[in-house]
């Protein structure tokens, strides 16, 4: 492990998790139906307390078991990262009801959460959202009562979750102010959804809501402040996804070392080869780089800093495409046989795209870190 904040205890930690995730998860994760949510794998996770430690754990140990996971089993860090996404919410923002209902199952395994904010015309621009919360009558005063009209696309663990994290609009034409979260279970009446056939090889899809229910009682966090409960989510997701990045950018820096070691190319070996040599370095330095700079970010928000948004902006993005890079590296070093199906290689390209996008796409991440540059100079 590199040089940084690290304790012993953590590195030890990192080793036994790579250890749990290549001997326990990943001959669960090859059974699994792809494209769907594994149960069993979730199930493990939840046996081994790693999906309770979402729910106590900083930022910073999120992102060294993402990282750790990416590196052995790829399938085993994304059902646990999406259980966190989809119920961190209901953790830092449901009442106790809420999350007596919920975290226990979530944390075990036998439940299944999402996060449902994108749609078809609101990716990047979440503020943008449409789906329609609208007010029912309430006679005598009662409890507030709302109906969900809409759709939600892209969302992962879609449609097979039992519990959704949905973000709708409550006022119309007030943006980021309008907008509130609920948590809606699955067997709501006018909830249904579809599967997407992604390159990305996880569970995903879409969601219809033809007039579903909800109630105060549903509500996460305050009416009119959902974009809250989002942002404040993302910017603790948005760190550790730099950290699934850095995993898989370390998988395939491994594999590629070993590769060029013993492969005979001109007379020799292929990692004498001088332009062979320096892109290894150069995968070697910007994944070292990430890492840093993901562990900071991680830190900042653990210890409550002002400027976490920009640093988690900063992390994902540097992560993500620097996991990009590396994987297009290690596959053009390994040659035609790293595009042959089932090759680990071949599985860490289709899995390296997505993370460009999803959670706010590298654009989107380039537009907060200037903006939040620039407010430095506004303020007085």
């Amino acid at each position: 492990m590199p040089a940084f904040s690290l304790e012993p205890e953590q590195t030890d930690w990192c080793g036994e998790l790579r250890a749990l995730a290549a001997e326990r998860l990943g001959p669960l994760a090859e059974k699994g139906p792809p494209g769907r949510v594994n149960r069993p794998l979730l199930a493990e996770l939840g046996r081994l307390g790693l999906l309770r430690r979402l729910f106590t754990s900083g930022a910073l140990d999120l992102c060294l078991m993402r990282e750790s996971l990416a590196r052995a089993c790829t399938q085993a860090e994304t059902a646990l990262a999406l259980q966190g996404l989809g119920a961190h919410p209901v953790h830092a923002w449901g009442t106790e009801e809420q999350r007596a209902r919920w975290l226990p199952r979530v944390a075990e395994g036998s439940a299944v959460a999402a996060f449902a904010l994108s749609e078809p015309g609101a990716g990047s621009d979440a503020a943008a959202l449409t789906l329609r919360a609208e007010p029912e009558g309430t006679p005598g005063g009662g409890p507030a009562r709302w109906r969900l009209t809409g759709e939600k696309c892209w969302i992962s663990n879609a449609p097979e979750a039992d519990l959704y994290t949905v973000f709708a609009r409550t006022t119309p034409g007030a943006g980021a102010r309008g907008v509130t979260a609920f948590l809606v279970p699955a067997d709501r009446p006018g909830l249904t959804g579809a599967p997407l056939d992604m390159l990305a090889p996880h569970a995903i899809g879409r969601l219809a809501f033809d007039a579903v229910p909800v109630i105060a009682a549903d509500v996460l966090g305050e009416v009119d402040h959902g974009f809250r409960v989002a942002m404040h989510t993302l910017n603790l997701f948005r760190p550790s996804v730099g950290a699934f990045a850095v995993g898989m950018a370390q998988a395939a820096l491994d594999a590629t070392l070993a590769h060029t070691a013993r492969r005979d190319a001109f007379g020799g070996r292929l990692k004498d080869l001088q332009a062979v040599s320096h892109r290894v370095a150069e995968m070697a330095l910007r994944t070292e780089a990430a890492r840093l700079m993901v562990y900071a970010a991680a830190t900042a928000y653990d210890q409550g800093a002002p400027d976490v948004p920009r640093r988690s902006a900063m992390a994902k993005l540097l992560a993500t495409e620097t996991a990009q890079y590396v994987v297009d590296a290690a596959v053009q070093l390994h040659g035609a046989r790293a595009l042959e199906r089932g090759h680990p290689l071949e599985h860490l390209y289709r899995e390296v795209r997505a993370p460009r996008i999803y959670e706010g796409a590298s654009e989107v991440q380039r537009g907060i870190i200037a903006k939040e540059l620039y407010a430095t100079l506004e303020a007085p």
